[in-house]
């Protein structure tokens, strides 16, 4: 979960490491609305949203609803698990969109929502914690039972939110499941989609194009081609 060119699928790495970072936070009234693009983490080599950023904008927030913008490929485990539940604790009402993806770190801090939202043609995707490890057979061995321990945490999260069974949650985790809206709806990981609006259809102008092609057309003229066709081939008598 810590580096995006560990994804299984490769499909959506492209996208993933095009998304631009932006981390911003505005409060009115009552209502706080955070955005966060790009990186999970504190890094060194790129811009990243931190736990730290995010404990800073809620530090003495007293807003009633708080909404989360978020488009983002993941990064470190543990700074997503503690933005998960600071906005967790927080008394606010929790709103998360999902505007592009919502993959590995950044589908836990959506499992905070008390309302989660993902928008037309958006994705979620979850899947085992991953590092990079050197040393002797203890400390491989270690660096082991903290990935299993923190994938069992990841599955504690995602399963206050999944409508089927653990075993069920742990295999979409070994497998690094994408879902689309539709089926992260089905399965409880989200809460409805937003579809696009459409624009209006003006009544009169919908029943002329239907009644045009109903209308009676002119008879065409049709010629005995076919007559003509088989004259040429007689014999002559």
């Amino acid at each position: 979960m810590l580096f995006r060119n560990m994804f299984k699928n490769q499909k959506y790495l492209n996208e993933i490491e095009e998304i631009e970072h932006e981390f911003k936070s505005e409060t009115k009234d009552d209502k706080t609305e955070i955005t966060i693009y790009g990186a999970i983490g504190s890094y060194w080599f790129m811009d990243s949203t931190s736990a730290a950023d995010i404990k800073k904008v809620l530090k003495d927030n007293n807003s009633k609803e708080i909404i989360v913008n978020l488009n983002s490929g993941g990064g470190d485990a543990f700074d997503g698990i503690a933005i998960y539940n600071q906005l967790k604790n927080h008394d606010a009402k929790i709103i998360v969109n999902i505007h592009g993806f919502a993959a590995s770190a950044a589908s836990i801090i959506a499992m905070a929502a008390d309302e989660l939202i993902m928008h037309t043609g958006t994705m979620m995707m979850i899947h085992e914690a991953s590092t990079m490890a050197w040393g002797t057979k203890k400390e491989m061995r270690s660096t082991l039972n903290s990935l299993e321990g923190l994938d069992k945490s990841l599955a504690d999260i995602y399963m206050t939110r999944f409508k089927g069974e653990r075993s069920e949650i742990e295999t979409f985790i070994e497998n690094e499941t994408w879902f689309t809206v539709d089926e992260a709806v089905a399965v409880g990981l989200a809460d409805n989609a937003v579809e696009p609006e459409e624009d209006p259809v003006d009544p009169e102008a919908f029943k002329n194009s239907v009644l045009s092609r109903f209308q009676k057309q002119p008879t065409p003229i049709v010629t005995n081609t076919n007559k003509n066709i088989l004259e040429r081939f007689k014999r002559p008598v």
